[in-house]
């Protein structure tokens, strides 16, 4: 049975590694969720592995999926600035 929907899930403020301007605002080496990954030890998101996030950049405690479920991806802004002084 195919299914025709699809959910997009936007986890604001939890970044997932630098964007290529990251040098010019101070960002150099940000990542969010790579970082708190680490400092607990790793994460356990069963669904959110399967879906391909360790797919998208290397988390502790998540494992890259060769098939994954669902697709995925990361967004940066199409603004020359950061998202958080020129807005969402």
């Amino acid at each position: 049975m195919a299914v025709n929907r699809f959910i997009i899930i936007v986890l604001d403020s939890v970044g997932i590694g630098e964007l290529p301007d990251a040098a010019e605002f101070g960002d150099v080496g940000s990542h969010t969720l790579g970082n708190m990954a680490r400092v607990v030890g790793g994460l356990q998101v069963p669904y959110l592995e399967a879906m391909g996030l360790a797919n998208i950049a290397i988390l502790e405690g998540v494992v890259p999926q060769v098939e994954p479920m669902a697709s995925y991806g990361k967004m940066a802004e199409v603004s020359a600035g950061k998202d958080t002084t020129t807005g969402h």
